[in-house]
C-alpha cells in the first residue's frame, strides 16, 4: 500500500498559557495542504520489520524515526506481522508543516487498514497523541480549530477552496525550544473563531501568530520572506506553526520559485 502523507499549515496560532505539565495551550486553525511525503509499506521479504527513508535526509536511528515508532506504538496492542516500510521524504522539518506528525499518522492509518485492526478514527487520534501533539489532527486530516497543547479539536466550515498557497521554507530550522523560549502566553484579543469568519482581506489585521513577535526580530530573512508575500499579492501571509516556513493565500495561481531561489518553494491550489 501506497499513500502521501501531506503537510499543513498554521492560520493563527496563539499560546493561551502555560500548562502545569511543562506543555503550553494553544489555540490555532489546521489547515491540511498538499505537499505530500511518499509512503509504502508491504509484507516484509525477511520476517523483521525495516524502515528505509529516501529523499531529503533524515539522521537518527531509524527505530526513532515517528514512522517506526508508530509501528511499534500498535505492535506493542495487536499481533502485526513484519513489514518493510519506506518513506521519500519531501516535506522539509524544522519547517512547522508537521511532515514527521503526518507520516506517523499515516504508518497507523494504514497499519489499520492492511491488518483491519478493530480501531476507529477516535481510538487512533488517541494513540497518534502519545507520538506527538499534532499527530491526531493528520487521523482526520481535514480543516479543524485545535486547543489544549493542539489535540481538542472543533469542526469548522472554513474552505479556502479555489484560493492557492505559496509555501517558502528558508534554510533556517527553528527548534521547538526556541520558538517558545521567547513567547509570552496571552489570551488573544480577537479570539480565533470570530476572526476567521471575517473576509480574508481582514485575516491581516485579526489573524497571527504569537512565534513571529520573537522569532521574526532574531531571523529577518523570515519577515522578509512574509513581507515579500505580500508584495506579490498575497492576501494573508504568516508563518506556519514555530517555523521557518512561511505561506501566502492568493486569488490566482504564483510563480515564486525564482522568486526564493535560495529556498525550498512550494505552490498548490487548495482543495479543501
Amino acid at each position: 500500500m501506497i499513500t502521501f502523507p501531506n503537510a499543513k499549515i498554521n492560520i493563527g496560532l496563539y499560546v493561551t498559557s502555560r500548562r502545569p505539565d511543562g506543555y503550553h495551550n494553544l489555540e490555532t486553525l489546521f489547515y491540511p495542504i498538499d505537499l505530500c511525503d511518499i509512503l509504502e509499506i508491504v509484507p516484509s521479504q525477511r520476517n523483521e520489520t525495516t524502515l528505509s527513508i529516501t529523499g531529503i535526509t533524515v539522521d537518527g536511528d531509524a527505530e526513532q524515526n515517528l514512522v517506526m515508532r508508530a509501528y511499534r506504538l500498535l505492535q506493542s496492542q495487536f499481533a502485526l506481522p513484519a513489514v518493510d516500510i519506506h518513506l521519500h521524504k519531501v516535506i522539509p522539518f524544522g519547517a512547522g508543516l508537521g511532515g514527521g506528525s503526518a507520516d506517523a499518522a499515516y504508518t497507523l492509518r494504514m497499519l489499520r487498514d492492511i491488518f483491519h485492526l478493530p480501531l476507529d478514527d477516535k481510538q487512533l487520534a488517541t494513540l497518534a497523541a502519545k507520538l506527538g501533539a499534532d499527530c491526531p489532527f493528520f487521523i482526520y486530516n481535514r480543516p479543524l480549530i485545535a486547543t489544549g497543547i493542539g489535540d481538542c479539536f472543533a469542526s469548522t466550515d472554513l474552505s479556502l477552496k479555489g484560493k492557492y498557497i505559496v509555501l517558502v521554507k528558508p534554510s533556517i530550522a527553528i527548534s521547538t525550544a526556541e520558538a517558545y523560549a521567547h513567547v509570552t502566553p496571552q489570551t488573544p484579543l480577537n479570539p480565533l473563531e470570530e476572526a476567521l469568519h471575517k473576509e480574508l482581506t481582514e485575516w491581516k489585521h485579526c489573524i497571527a501568530n504569537d512565534f513571529e513577535k520573537s522569532l521574526f526580530p532574531a531571523h529577518p530573512r523570515i519577515a522578509a520572506i512574509k513581507q515579500h508575500l505580500y508584495d506579490m499579492g498575497a492576501i494573508y501571509a504568516s508563518m506556519s506553526g514555530s517555523g521557518s516556513s512561511v505561506f501566502g493565500i492568493f486569488d490566482q495561481p504564483i510563480t515564486a520559485g525564482e522568486t526564493f531561489d535560495d529556498c525550498f518553494v512550494w505552490a498548490g491550489e487548495c482543495k479543501v
